[in-house]
């Protein structure tokens, strides 16, 4: 294993992900096959699943990590799973149009330089995925201040929080009303007007659901901000 191109991945494998010591890691690639292959048909489909998430979310030379995470989705959707990766997190299922508005505003995030929004959107994602805790309160909150962070973008004002904010792009970009209140009433769900966790947010039955409606729809919402900012040329940068 010493000259394997992928000896790197596998020391930090079994370091990071299997939590043994390296010096375990057996040393010729047919013993090292088989020991992967022993593990891999003894663990129930949890195992499965946090071993290629820890692969898709390492930066590998040895091989083409977009390759490897749409080969997966592909076996995924195949054998009904219900998860997909969504960049390089795996997901708890939702559809494929759901799919490509939560990649579409983290791509547009990037490529338009709103760090905030970026960051907010894939630590939404990071804890709505976490199979052994997961954190859904958290990530609605990270879905929500994805939101706000856009808004403060466009308004110029990085201390709006999101209800003021939206009350102004409606003097920028054309915003039903309704649609407009919705959003300020979801934020209401998360935040008072002060930006502190509402009441609502102590709830213990918030859910995957309840993640997963927020992840989507500020996928959205934020897709939707970002091309009524572009038709109104207005610089997000």
């Amino acid at each position: 294993m010493s000259e394997s191109p992928f000896k790197t991945f596998f020391d930090t494998l079994w370091f990071s992900h299997f939590v043994e010591p390296i010096d375990k890691i057996p040393l010729s690639t047919e013993s090292l096959t088989q020991e992967l292959r022993r593990r891999y048909y003894e663990w129930d489909y949890l195992n499965v699943y946090d071993l290629i998430n820890f692969i898709a979310q390492q930066e590998h030379t040895s091989f083409n990590k977009e390759e490897f995470i749409e080969s997966c989705n592909v076996v995924l959707k195949k054998e009904l799973s219900g998860y997909r990766f969504i960049q390089d997190s795996l997901t708890p299922i939702i559809n494929d149009q759901e799919i490509l508005e939560v990649e579409k505003a983290i791509s547009d995030s990037i490529d338009n330089n709103l760090t905030g929004v970026r960051m907010h959107l894939t630590d939404a994602l990071h804890k709505l995925s976490d199979r052994k805790k997961p954190d859904f309160r958290n990530s609605i909150k990270e879905s929500i201040s994805a939101v706000e962070s856009l808004c403060q973008k466009i308004t110029c004002d990085n201390s709006a929080e999101l209800s003021k904010a939206l009350k102004k792009i409606g003097d920028k970009i054309a915003i039903h009303s309704a649609l407009q209140q919705g959003f300020i009433k979801i934020y209401g769900w998360t935040s008072d007007g002060d930006g502190i966790r509402h009441a609502m947010m102590d709830e213990p039955n918030l859910d995957q659901e309840d993640a997963l409606y927020m992840l989507v729809s500020c996928s959205s919402f934020i897709n939707y901000l970002i091309r009524k900012s572009q038709k109104a040329d207005i610089s997000l940068n």
